[in-house]
């Protein structure tokens, strides 16, 4: 049985349960060769197959992102790509694999801070966990660090708890300022209680730096 026929648009599926299920068994029996096989098909002609390939990829990397670490220069081709599915697909790829590849997806930063500038909110969101995986090494903390906050201060506001929450293993005293501002400028824009509620608690983790 080929991979491609246990994807779920060849098995006739609407959802994504076939996939998921694919992708578990990928992980558990590091089959490479099946990541292969994905890999090509990233490029077949059907859209839905194409769809199917990198869901798969990225759930099975969410199990086991070293399966599919070494394909970081196919993922970065897809944020070219015209398809929206495969741009917010590869970023997710990439985000899995950002701490083990971090020194060559910062070698492509321009573009992936490029396609989170123009990108929906899943590429955004995928962007800015890559942000903060990146920003945990110090080489890349410069560039890194500035392209997370221009996101904190223009994101829409109900990204911004999540997003905030995320930063916070990177705040330290030197650079809390800069994320106080954020929250204390941008808390206003909130549109529910439950957002505020969040901000507050990461500025009260702030506030004990």
């Amino acid at each position: 049985m080929t991979v491609l026929s246990q994807l779920s648009s060849s098995l006739g599926q609407k959802g994504n349960g076939a996939n998921i299920a694919l992708a578990k068994g990928i992980a558990e029996a590091e089959n490479n060769n099946a990541i292969q096989e994905l890999i090509k098909n990233l490029k077949n002609k059907d859209k839905k197959i194409q769809a199917d390939c990198i869901k798969t990829l990225y759930e099975t990397a969410y199990i086991k992102p070293d399966l599919i670490a070494n394909y970081y220069v196919e993922f970065l081709e897809l944020l070219s790509s015209k398809n929206n599915r495969l741009v917010w697909g590869g970023m997710i790829a990439l985000a899995t694999i950002s701490d083990l590849k971090s020194k060559e997806l910062f070698e492509s930063i321009e573009l992936i801070s490029n396609t989170v500038n123009k990108g929906s909110v899943i590429t955004v969101d995928a962007g800015v966990e890559i942000y903060t995986n990146l920003n945990k090494y110090s080489e890349f903390q410069g560039k890194v660090e500035n392209l997370l906050i221009d996101q904190l201060w223009k994101c829409p506001i109900k990204q911004l708890p999540k997003y905030m929450e995320k930063s916070t293993i990177l705040i330290n005293e030197k650079n809390k300022e800069i994320y106080q501002k954020i929250i204390n400028e941008r808390k206003a824009e909130c549109e529910k209680e439950s957002q505020v509620k969040r901000l507050d608690k990461v500025l009260k983790l702030i506030e004990k730096l």
